[in-house]
């Protein structure tokens, strides 16, 4: 979200548009108190009951379910602080599913303090998913791209976070737990981006990162019909620097229309000639 206040004016229409049973938002930046007076009732009139784990001007996520919500477990049971314990995880059984909304840290530099506290964060991440149930999602803001073709161009980030071997090692053994990365099960060689920086143009020329996940065990990844990110949902005034991901268990609404829509009109940029917007 980047600011679920920020993003109301398109929270609201995206729900009302796309009608997903089971949403998952990261970096809500409110305290739950607010965000139960801001988005309370705009939400059960749309049919959502809704679990938070909320803090003031940082991190925050939640999960809406029209499905039911139950077992709630606000935060990540045994995660480490930086210093204090942040609000990065929520989880929720959501008719049989257990699902995870997850704001993973970002890591900052590598070989930092935060950068080591995100990695011992996911260590802690993946013990809690293989202790939980057998069908279960885990959905969010991962900060780390899976593969090099999870990003515009390998060659611009180098020496940065999210594509350092560490970090993908971390992931993956997550996933070995069983997950399936339903977007690349369904898109394994389309180009796919999930985030783009607002400065440089960087979203109008595609240059990207697809580090928003939903990763799901095999009785859910079975299910699903449809996976792509509504890049739609970034265009216009006021969005957030993220697209959201969609996947449809069952049944896919709007078809099975492609990994990304609406596709990208600008090229992939030759290796090597784009920087990105931090870089000296």
């Amino acid at each position: 979200m980047n600011s679920v206040k920020q993003r109301v004016p398109r929270l609201l229409p995206w729900l009302d548009q796309r009608k997903p049973d089971v949403v998952c938002l990261q970096e809500t930046k409110l305290a739950d108190e607010a965000f139960t007076k801001l988005l309370g009732g705009e939400l059960r009139d749309r049919g959502y009951e809704f679990a938070l784990n909320g803090e003031v001007q940082w991190n925050g996520v939640a999960i809406l379910s029209k499905v039911g919500i139950e077992d709630v477990t606000v935060g990540l049971p045994g995660a480490p602080g930086f210093p204090h314990v942040e609000a990065r995880a929520v989880s929720a059984t959501c008719d049989g599913v257990r699902v995870h909304s997850l704001y993973v840290p970002n890591g900052r530099t590598p070989d930092s303090e935060h950068y080591h506290y995100k990695l011992a964060w996911l260590s802690v991440l993946r013990d809690v998913v293989k202790a939980g149930p057998e069908a279960v999602v885990v959905c969010g803001d991962m900060n780390i791209a899976p593969t090099d073709a999870d990003v515009f161009d390998p060659d611009a980030y180098k020496d940065q976070t999210h594509v350092t071997p560490p970090e993908r090692a971390a992931l993956a053994e997550l996933q070995a737990l069983g997950l399936h990365d339903v977007m690349r099960d369904r898109w394994p060689d389309k180009r796919v981006f999930s985030y783009w920086d607002y400065r440089a143009g960087m979203f109008h020329q595609d240059l990207g990162m697809r580090i928003d996940l939903i990763l799901a065990s095999s009785p859910v990844a079975a299910r699903v019909q449809a996976s792509w990110v509504d890049r739609q949902a970034r265009k216009g005034t006021g969005p957030s620097d993220h697209a959201p991901v969609i996947a449809d268990l069952d049944t896919a609404p709007d078809g099975d229309i492609g990994p990304v829509v609406p596709p990208p009109s600008a090229p992939a940029v030759k290796r090597g000639s784009k920087k990105l917007p931090q870089s000296k």
